[in-house]
C-alpha cells in the first residue's frame, strides 16, 4: 500500500527518556547482530520483542535499550532468521493476538542510523506506535508508517543519531540502503576461503559477526559480545555503565584472530596485535584485564595468559619488525619478572589466583614463540627458552595431584593456590558458592591448552587420566561446565546470576560450547577426528534461530548468558578450519618441536 504519511516520533522526549538510565537492560541472549562493513559507527542487536540495545558511537557504548513496533500498545514476540545467507541483515516475524508483522532490519553504510522495513497485517484496524527508549546521547526516531488505525500497513522507521539523520535515512529508498548494506557483506565474504567441514550458513554468519565485533573508530578492538547478562546488566554498582561484555579481553582477542588468520583475515588479526601493544600497561608492559574499546582499562587484575596472548600471535603473523620486538620483549620480561611466576593473579576463568595448567601453557609456548622471533632475527634468546623449560617440567608437579578424590593415578586440577596439588588446601569459588573447598576436587576442561598448544602429548598418561577425570566430573548433555561448582549462572528456578553476599543464594553456572570446541581440537592431536567432527555439529547445534551462537547452554538451548559470544563463534571458525587441516590451525609448531618431537 501507499505511505500515507512521514511522522516524526518524540517518545525520545517524554517518559521514557526520564526513566531509560533506570530500566534495567534487556535479556543478553541477541536473536541477532548487525551492522555495516565499514560505513557509519553505529550496531544493532535483536531481542525477543524487536529492537533491542543499539551502539553508539562505539562498541563500548550502548546508546538505546530497545526500539518496538506497538499494536494498540502491546509489543509482540518475534522471531529472528537471517534475511541474507551472506550478510548481516536479518528478519523478525513479530506476532501478536489478530496481527502479525515481517520487520527487516540493516543499518545505512552511510550514516549512524538503523532502518527497519515493516509490513503488518491484521484482523482488525489497530493502531502503530514505535517505542524508542534511549539510554546515552541524543536519539531519534522516524517513521513512514501511518498514524491512524489500520489493517495492513507498509513502511520504514529509523533511528538515528545527530541532527537530521534519521530523517536523511528515511529519505533514502529501504531497498537502496538494504542493497548497499549487503553488498559490503558479500564482498567481505568474497574475499575469504571457507572451509569444507562447516556448516555454511553458521560458518559465513560467524566469520561476519566476529569481524562485526571490532569497533570502526578503534581499530583492533573487538569486544567480547554485545550483550549485558544477568547483573551486568542490571547491578549499577557492579556494572556503573553497562558491562563487561562490551570491553575487549586480550585472551577474547587472542582467540578471535587466529580464527580470523584462519579464515583469511590476516588484516584483523594485524590491527588486534597493534592494538593489544598499543594498549600495553606503564612501567612494566603488562596487559589489562580489560579495556573499553578506545583502550581505557576496566578490569585490572594480572592474568599472565592473556600478557602471553600477543607473544603467541605475533608468531602466528611472522611479526618481527624492530617496533613490536621491542614491544613483545616487555612482555616477555614481565612474565619472568612477575613474584612466583607462573603464579598469576587470575587464571582465564578470572576469578582465581594460582598454579593454573591452561595459564602455565600459554605463558610457556608464548615466550618460546618469542624467542623464536628473536633467534630468527639474530639475537639471543636464552633466558626465555631457560624459563619456558623449567615451567614446562614443572607444570604437573605445581599442578596434577595424586593424592585426589577422583582418581588414584594423577589429575590436573583447575588451579593450585600454593603450588602444592597433593595438599589438601580450601579457598572459595566465588559466584555465590557458600563454603570452601579442597583444591584437589576442582577439575576444569582449561587444562587441555597444554596440549593445543603444544607443551604435552596428547597422550600423555596424565593428559589422558585427566580427560576421564573431567568427563566424569563436568560433562552433560554433550557438553561441559567450566569446573567444579561453577556458580556463574541462574539460580535453581532460573532467576539470574548477581552477586548477593553476606547470604549468597546457590547460583549455577550451565554448559560452556566453546569447550566442545577446545575439546575437538585435542580429538584430533589423539587421532579421533570423527569425534572432532562431532564437536563441531554439538557446537553448531547450540545457535539460535539468528544463527548466534551463546556462552551457555542447557537442555540444548541458550541460556540468557551472553550471545552472540565472539570467543564460541571463534571457536566453531578454529575448529573447521582444524578439522580441515587435520590438526589444530593454533598450534605453534616452534612449541612442538621443542618439546614433544
Amino acid at each position: 500500500m501507499k505511505i500515507l504519511a512521514l511522522v516524526v516520533l518524540l517518545l525520545v522526549a517524554v517518559t521514557p527518556v526520564v526513566h531509560a538510565a533506570e530500566v534495567v537492560p534487556l535479556p543478553a541472549d541477541k536473536q541477532g547482530f548487525g551492522t555495516a562493513r565499514g560505513g557509519s559507527p553505529v550496531w544493532f542487536t535483536l531481542g525477543h520483542q524487536g529492537l533491542s540495545e543499539v551502539f553508539h558511537p562505539d562498541l563500548s557504548t550502548p546508546a538505546t535499550r530497545e526500539t518496538r513496533l506497538l499494536v494498540d500498545g502491546r509489543p509482540g514476540q518475534a522471531r529472528t532468521e537471517p534475511a541474507d545467507d551472506r550478510s548481516l541483515t536479518f528478519r523478525q516475524r513479530l506476532r501478536g493476538e489478530g496481527w502479525h508483522a515481517v520487520l527487516t532490519y540493516v543499518t545505512d553504510p552511510q550514516r549512524p542510523a538503523v532502518l527497519a522495513d515493516v509490513e503488518f497485517w491484521a484482523k482488525r484496524p489497530m493502531k502503530l506506535t514505535i517505542d524508542h527508549v534511549p539510554m546515552k546521547g541524543a536519539s531519534t526516531v522516524e517513521s513512514t508508517l501511518p498514524a491512524e488505525p489500520v489493517r495492513h500497513a507498509r513502511g520504514t522507521f529509523a533511528v538515528g543519531f545527530g541532527d537530521g539523520v534519521a530523517r536523511a535515512a528515511l529519505n533514502r529508498d529501504f531497498r537502496v540502503v538494504a542493497r548497499e548494506y549487503a553488498r559490503g557483506w558479500h564482498q567481505y565474504l568474497d574475499g575469504l576461503k571457507r572451509p569444507r567441514s562447516a556448516d555454511r550458513r553458521l560458518y559465513d554468519m560467524s566469520v561476519m559477526v566476529l569481524a562485526a565485533t571490532e569497533d570502526k573508530t578503534h581499530p583492533g578492538a573487538s569486544i567480547a559480545s554485545p550483550s549485558f547478562p544477568w547483573a551486568f546488566g542490571s547491578d549499577r554498582e557492579l556494572a556503573p555503565e553497562l558491562g563487561p561484555y562490551a570491553l575487549v579481553w586480550p585472551r577474547d582477542l587472542y582467540h578471535v584472530s587466529t580464527a580470523m588468520i584462519a579464515a583469511g583475515d590476516r588484516g584483523f588479526a594485524e590491527r588486534s596485535l597493534d592494538f593489544m601493544l598499543r594498549e600495553q600497561q606503564e612501567p612494566d608492559g603488562h596487559l589489562p584485564q580489560n579495556t573499553r574499546v578506545d583502550g581505557t582499562p576496566v578490569w585490572l587484575k594480572v592474568q599472565l595468559d592473556q600478557t602471553a596472548a600477543p607473544l603467541l600471535l605475533a608468531w602466528h603473523l611472522d611479526r618481527r619488525d624492530r617496533s613490536t620486538v621491542d614491544a613483545l620483549r616487555r612482555s616477555a620480561d614481565y612474565l619472568l619478572s612477575y613474584p612466583d611466576a607462573p603464579f598469576s593473579e587470575q587464571e582465564r576463568w578470572e576469578n582465581q589466583s594460582g598454579y593454573s595448567p591452561a595459564t602455565i601453557a600459554s605463558a610457556v609456548a608464548g615466550l618460546v614463540c618469542f624467542a623464536d622471533l628473536l633467534r630468527r632475527n639474530g639475537e639471543n634468546a636464552d633466558r626465555y627458552l631457560a624459563a619456558a623449560d623449567a615451567w614446562q617440567r614443572q607444570v604437573e608437579g605445581w599442578t596434577a595431584t595424586s593424592t585426589g578424590p577422583y582418581a588414584p593415578k594423577p589429575y590436573y586440577l583447575r588451579v593450585t593456590k600454593d603450588g602444592k596439588p597433593d595438599q589438601g588446601t580450601k579457598y572459595n569459588l566465588g559466584d555465590n558458592n557458600p563454603t570452601d573447598i579442597d583444591q584437589r576436587a576442582v577439575v576444569d576442561p582449561s587444562f587441555l591448552e597444554l596440549v593445543r598448544l603444544g607443551v604435552k602429548r596428547a597422550d600423555d598418561p596424565v593428559i589422558r587420566n585427566t580427560v576421564a577425570v573431567v568427563d566424569a566430573q563436568l560433562k552433560e548433555q554433550g557438553y561441559w561446565h567450566r569446573f567444579t561448582q561453577d556458580g556463574y549462572g541462574e539460580t535453581a528456578d532460573g532467576r539470574p546470576w548477581g552477586i548477593n553476599w553476606p547470604e549468597p543464594t546457590r547460583t549455577y553456572g550451565r554448559l560452556w560450547p566453546l569447550l566442545s570446541g577446545e575439546r575437538g581440537e585435542y580429538e584430533l592431536l589423539a587421532g579421533d577426528k570423527a569425534s572432532a567432527a562431532k564437536r563441531l555439529r554439538e557446537v553448531a547445534a547450540t545457535a539460535n534461530s539468528g544463527l548466534m551462537l551463546p556462552e551457555q547452554v542447557w537442555d540444548g538451548r541458550g541460556t540468557q548468558s551472553a550471545t552472540p559470544l565472539a570467543w564460541t563463534h571463534a571457536q566453531y571458525v578454529r575448529l573447521a578450519w582444524s578439522l580441515d587441516r587435520g590438526e589444530p590451525v593454533e598450534r605453534p609448531a616452534v612449541v612442538v618441536e621443542r618439546y614433544l618431537s
